[in-house]
């Protein structure tokens, strides 16, 4: 049976005989169902006529999909020793992008942000050997297609390795999460923030989003939480959701700086 992908969020559903009445991702108002309607495709349709983007964004390697389908997000590769880390997922995963993946050193472990980019998830896992996927445990109902290899994880935050932290930054999804590598490629701290921050136009601020698409904002008293948790790490590169969306020096400065312009402008 096929396993229908929506082609508004690029969430892969489980196995059904005929596609869902609604994807719920699309019908939370943190999303949208696309003006033309609730529309499926599936992971075979998507290969036939996208492939998967590999370059580097910054030090990092990134995997997107092109051309663009539903969210543009694209994942990340952070290594980490020998191996690494895939950061946030995309709907399409390929032998090509695979092959790349190991040329790089493999992945022992896939880590997701928040449920918008949960996409192909499982199809990822599968590709690379059936690694663990880790989730917070606040979205769990989230999930659309269910596998062994999800580990739900809770609290404050999660040690993946000596040197990568998943932090839960919860605001725009209750589960929300980002990723710090306290030493990164040529020794630079980094925060992988998903959507919990965003980066803003300059590449100098970060901003803070309930509904990114909608454009509601973020309630002040959870940019003020995320604000306090982040103050607690230095990172001196952020990388945003999408390709080019990052800022490069001085990064914790830069949300520290954006704390104050968000909360004066939304009368705080």
């Amino acid at each position: 049976m096929p396993r229908y992908i929506c082609a508004g969020c690029g969430l892969q559903h489980e196995d059904s005989p005929e596609p869902p009445a609604a994807c719920a991702v699309c019908s939370d108002e943190r999303q949208y169902v696309l003006p033309t309607g609730q529309r499926w495709t599936t992971h075979e349709e998507i290969a036939s006529n996208h492939r998967v983007r590999i370059e580097r964004d910054g030090s990092l390697l990134g995997l997107g999909i092109t051309p663009s389908f539903a969210i543009p997000q694209r994942a990340l590769l952070v290594p980490d020793g020998t191996s690494n880390i895939l950061w946030d997922c995309t709907s399409l995963a390929t032998d090509e992008a695979v092959e790349a993946i190991q040329a790089a050193g493999g992945v022992h472990t896939i880590a997701i942000s928040h449920p918008h980019f949960y996409s192909s998830m499982v199809e990822w896992s599968d590709a690379l050997g059936g690694v663990p996927i880790y989730l917070h445990e606040a979205d769990r109902q989230w999930v659309q297609r269910r596998t062994a290899n999800i580990e739900f994880w809770r609290g404050d935050s999660c040690q993946l390795s000596d040197s990568l932290t998943l932090l839960h930054l919860p605001g725009h999804f209750p589960g929300s999460a980002s990723l710090h590598c306290a030493q990164g490629p040529d020794g630079r701290s980094l925060l992988l923030a998903g959507d919990s921050v965003h980066v803003a136009q300059d590449r100098r601020h970060v901003t803070f989003m309930y509904s990114v698409p909608n454009y509601i904002p973020m309630h002040p008293d959870a940019v003020v939480r995320i604000a306090s948790r982040l103050s607690e790490y230095e990172f001196d590169d952020l990388y945003g959701f999408t390709w080019g969306l990052n800022i490069f020096g001085d990064a914790s400065l830069a949300v520290k700086r954006s704390l104050d312009r968000y909360l004066a402008a939304v009368g705080r």
